[in-house]
């Protein structure tokens, strides 16, 4: 997997472009400065974005070549002391326990025998009181041309995440939406996506 987002990271420009989610936008202008945790943040734009609005931010991320394009758009933008990288497979990854003020996954694409065990390792590297956001793409994205991947299996439906998160965070918000994506080349046009945001108590 590592390959793949490789060769597609090292194609000229930012293939998700430079602004932050509009989600993510929209739910983190009011959060209060806190450590971010990003599995699978790619090329940086959302990270990029946290340690610009003060968050000390950490992106994990498979690509070398994504992390690399992370890290300088971290120094153009002059928030490399709040922004650290870290390769590693998310499929075995486990962050340190209770160390992070919230968790953002943005469309991180994975299969489902590997996406509840990862969803409940990341709650726990949250502190009491922390939040995780996701975006991801709902099933009936299939029917969409605006990105994503074209296996049903790595789509996910918000009772899919209630059942992973259950017992484990308070939710605060969870819908199923149809949106209008502009995310640089690979993310554009309408797209069906499954948000979440929950708490750990």
């Amino acid at each position: 997997m590592s390959q793949f987002w490789d060769e597609r990271f090292a194609e000229p420009g930012f293939k998700y472009g430079l602004q932050a989610n509009a989600f993510l936008r929209q739910q983190a202008s009011a959060w209060p400065a806190g450590r971010v945790l990003l599995p699978g943040d790619g090329e940086g734009r959302n990270s990029v974005w946290l340690a610009e609005q003060g968050h000390p931010v950490l992106a994990v991320d498979s690509s070398a070549v994504g992390l690399a394009k992370a890290a300088e758009l971290a120094a153009q933008r002059g928030v490399s002391a709040r922004w650290t990288g870290e390769q590693a497979d998310l499929a075995d990854w486990a962050p340190p326990p209770a160390a992070f003020d919230a968790v953002v996954l943005v469309y991180v694409h994975l299969p489902s025998a590997l996406r509840t065990d990862l969803h409940r390792r990341l709650v726990a590297g949250l502190r009491p009181g922390g939040r995780l956001l996701i975006e991801a793409f709902h099933p009936a994205q299939l029917g969409h041309t605006s990105g994503g991947p074209r296996d049903a299996d790595m789509l996910v439906t918000l009772a899919a995440l209630r059942a992973d998160f259950a017992g484990l965070l308070t939710e605060q918000l969870g819908e199923e939406a149809e949106v209008l994506l502009d995310e640089g080349p690979g993310h554009q046009g309408p797209a069906c996506v499954t948000r979440y945001v929950g708490v750990r108590p």
